[in-house]
């Protein structure tokens, strides 16, 4: 398992500990990670605090974004996949897109270069959540 998308999963993890949506992110540059976040709608009750969003948060004022490199434990939805290409960040690795598709081609019609990892662990994480908190989950994703 790479190092960063480990770091992810512990996010998503951390954050379905808290009672939120286990979906987590990590930027990182030159082999080093800059922020970490996970979805924090419920403990925050933000509706923008997405992971991504979170992580992007956490990260700061940065100069640029363009030499970084950004991973979720699920395909970004189109507002994350926005924020991402509005701050040119290059290259999204994500941990799965078996239980949401998000926003893929969006993001590779501007330039980004995106990478499916299809890992088991993070569809059965997804998964397991989605059965146990449906409710919370179409909520997430606007399909009330």
């Amino acid at each position: 398992m790479d190092k960063f998308m480990q770091a992810a999963i512990d996010e998503a993890r951390l954050g379905r500990k808290e009672g939120g949506i286990p979906i987590g992110s990590v930027l990182v540059r030159n082999g080093e990670i800059v922020a970490k976040g996970h979805n924090k709608r419920v403990q925050e009750d933000n509706p923008i605090k997405h992971g991504e969003m979170d992580c992007l948060n956490n990260a700061g004022r940065q100069r640029t974004y363009r030499d970084t490199v950004i991973y979720s434990t699920l395909m970004p939805c189109f507002m994350c996949a926005g924020t991402i290409v509005q701050f040119k960040i290059p290259k999204v690795i994500v941990g799965e897109s078996r239980t949401f598709d998000g926003a893929r081609e969006f993001m590779e019609s501007h330039g980004v270069e995106v990478i499916d990892l299809d890992l088991d662990e993070c569809v059965q994480m997804m998964e397991e959540f989605i059965e146990a908190e449906p409710t919370l989950w179409n909520e997430d994703i606007m399909e009330l």
